[in-house]
């Protein structure tokens, strides 16, 4: 149902690690938590100790406890959602120096967040190492009422702000963090194919 040749369509081509740089900020959820664990294991021994992560996931205290210990000697902050992850990103790199590597592993709507975030500050996207891991649940912007719908699964779906059912297009576009939604019934009102779970 999506069309997979669309240009704008992110790649990740994995997590590797910048051993010139002066410290890394890593940006990643519950399923991005292990490409880091990974990550870490690819580098040298003072890789982690010039590295901070953020963990922008609800952890519970089991999964907090296992982080801690798995991203060991890291400066670890975990914060409970990616929304507070993305402000502390903010004021990190409102003071970051030179010399930083910035990275994102997780959900697409993480890495794209951490992507979009980065922009204001000057960080191009191609110098942003990133992995997915995890669902592949979508944020998909309407193009028609401008509303976002989280989380997305499904392929159509109904928008979130105006109730216009959605087909969920690969187009996406790194200055919104999300995907394109476009009327799938637009020429034939009520015209619309059964919703499949795509993206989980």
């Amino acid at each position: 149902m999506t069309i997979s040749t669309i240009k704008s369509r992110p790649i990740y081509p994995g997590l590797s690690p910048d051993l010139n740089a002066r410290s890394n900020i890593i940006v990643c959820d519950k399923a991005g938590a292990a490409a880091v664990t990974e990550l870490f294991s690819r580098a040298d021994a003072t890789f982690a100790k010039r590295s901070t992560v953020f963990i922008a996931d609800a952890l519970q205290e089991t999964e907090a406890a296992t982080a801690r210990k798995d991203l060991a000697p890291a400066t670890l902050e975990i914060l409970p959602s990616l929304s507070a992850g993305i402000v502390r990103l903010r004021e990190f790199l409102d003071n970051a120096p030179m010399g930083l590597r910035l990275y994102a592993a997780g959900t697409e709507p993480l890495i794209g967040s951490v992507v979009q975030a980065a922009a204001d500050y000057g960080i191009d996207h191609l110098s942003i190492r990133t992995e997915h891991r995890g669902s592949l649940m979508r944020r998909v912007q309407c193009v028609h009422c401008k509303g976002f719908t989280e989380n997305v699964t499904t392929n159509p779906v109904t928008c979130s702000h105006c109730g216009l059912t959605l087909f969920v297009r690969d187009h996406y576009s790194r200055r919104l963090a999300a995907f394109q939604g476009v009327c799938i019934d637009a020429e034939n009102p009520g015209d619309v194919p059964p919703m499949e779970a795509i993206y989980q």
